[in-house]
């Protein structure tokens, strides 16, 4: 099919008679074609003509893409949701990012595959001692999609715990933490990295844990190293069958070896994402 398009959007009347050409198509037919391609692909093919662009538009070609449950992730994303729309538009305004949970959260569907990614910014996680300015503090940056991050000074013990109850579409998926060693900042317009307080991480790993309400459960550990460099951590796992209940995802991150202190730890957010979809990561 692949190879098909490749060589109309080539030639567009290669493959017809000197009679025909793709405008004669009917957007039927056109839209019965479309239903194969990806959302990207659709959308490069639309600008060849007025048949191409109609079939574009179709209902059936766009709910092909969108989750089977995407109902439900419009009643947990939107308090109000604009009626009417064609599903190209509705397929269009949950790739966006949507935030949810007084901000906290976002979530939005990955534009080429349909799948649903989610992340947690550091407000939405319970970080011990966060409220304690000798140990914690809020720092405002362009380094972070939701611009602020939690950074660590100095503790004996550290846990970040986290949930999240969402209507995950079936799939499986992976949970990352996003953290950075060293305090980042900007100067002369270039981002420094400012170890000074960096230190404790390199004696025990950190431990990650994940378990989900229908009885998954995840353990993994690894140190913290790289400074000056985000890296997301896995911290397991999950499995989604059946996506007309809600799944209670719950995570930790842990060092709580109070025989030595560990500090200069950035923690920007947690993210939720297709398990499929790993490699395309890199861009965060």
């Amino acid at each position: 099919m692949g190879s098909i398009f490749s060589s109309i959007l080539a030639d567009p009347d290669a493959c017809l008679s000197p009679e025909t050409n793709l405008g004669d198509l009917p957007e039927s037919c056109v839209a019965s074609v479309l239903e194969y391609m990806d959302p990207q692909e659709i959308c490069k093919v639309a600008v060849l003509n007025r048949a191409f662009r109609g079939a574009s538009y179709a209902d059936f070609v766009w709910e092909s893409k969108l989750p089977l449950n995407y109902e439900s992730l419009i009643q947990k994303l939107f308090d109000k949701f604009p009626e009417n729309l064609c599903k190209k538009d509705i397929y269009a305004c949950l790739c966006r990012p949507n935030s949810f949970d007084g901000g906290t959260k976002k979530a939005w569907l990955d534009k080429r595959s349909g799948k649903i990614c989610l992340m947690i910014s550091s407000y939405g996680l319970a970080i011990t001692g966060i409220d304690d300015r000798r140990y914690w503090n809020r720092i405002p940056t362009t380094e972070s999609r939701f611009r602020s991050i939690a950074y660590l000074q100095q503790t004996w013990w550290f846990e970040v715990n986290g949930e999240v109850e969402f209507p995950f579409p079936v799939g499986s998926y992976s949970l990352f933490f996003r953290l950075h060693l060293g305090k980042s900042t900007k100067r002369f317009c270039r981002q420094v990295c400012n170890s000074e307080h960096v230190h404790g991480w390199d004696i025990k790993p950190v431990k990650f844990q994940l378990a989900t309400s229908d009885g998954q459960h995840a353990t993994s550990q690894c140190y913290l190293r790289d400074p000056g460099c985000w890296i997301l951590y896995h911290g397991g796992d999950f499995v989604v069958e059946n996506p007309t209940v809600p799944t209670k995802v719950k995570f930790s991150m842990t060092q709580i070896d109070c025989t030595h202190t560990k500090g200069g730890l950035c923690v920007d957010s947690v993210l939720i994402y297709p398990s499929e979809l790993k490699k395309s990561l890199k861009r965060f």
